[in-house]
């Protein structure tokens, strides 16, 4: 009646609320099979996802998509990939995407354009969203660009390591299903 309550490892909640490897893999599997089945060929799907993945980076939140299409555009990439690159930048990521460029083009200035230590990037976006709407350059240049100016320089090396990446790891996956398309 009394049993001792076996304690559950951080390890294992984590895996059950995570899922399993397996699950993850399949899931992979899954969006790549449905990646190749766009037109075109795997170095502009590859393109596409890369510009996608890599424009998620950048401060300018709002205009992804239309940032990744024209990238992918202008190095021939598929653009419905480069729109599908974009879920790289999602609520979950967009935090810690926000604050490693934000350090990182602070690290690169050394203390330019450093303004307060802390941000509060829901309040930031609000008041770049008002003054970019209200045309309100002094809310801009006082608030905004002391913020977005290290954002901007800090997204350069995440955006030309990320397009890297995952423009490699797409490419290699891509490659890897077409021959074992055509071997069939």
């Amino acid at each position: 009646m009394f049993k001792k309550i076996k304690k559950i490892s951080w390890k294992d909640k984590v895996k059950n609320n995570v899922g399993s490897q397996l699950e993850w893999k399949h899931l992979g599997q899954h969006l790549m099979l449905k990646l190749y089945h766009l037109k075109g060929t795997s170095y502009s799907l590859a393109a596409g996802v890369a510009c996608g993945v890599a424009i998620s980076f950048t401060p300018f939140v709002g205009f992804h998509l239309i940032l990744a299409a024209l990238t992918a555009f202008l190095v021939r990439g598929n653009v419905l990939a480069s729109a599908l690159g974009t879920a790289a930048g999602n609520p979950w990521t967009f935090p810690f995407i926000w604050v490693s460029v934000l350090y990182t083009g602070r690290h690169i200035l050394q203390g330019h354009g450093e303004g307060s230590s802390q941000v509060d990037f829901v309040s930031f976006f609000e008041k770049a969203g008002h003054a970019i709407l209200n045309l309100d350059f002094h809310l801009f240049f006082n608030d905004i660009w002391p913020i977005l100016w290290p954002m901007m320089v800090g997204c350069i090396p995440f955006y030309i390591v990320s397009w890297l990446v995952s423009y490699f790891l797409i490419k290699r996956a891509l490659d890897k299903i077409s021959t074992k398309y055509i071997a069939k």
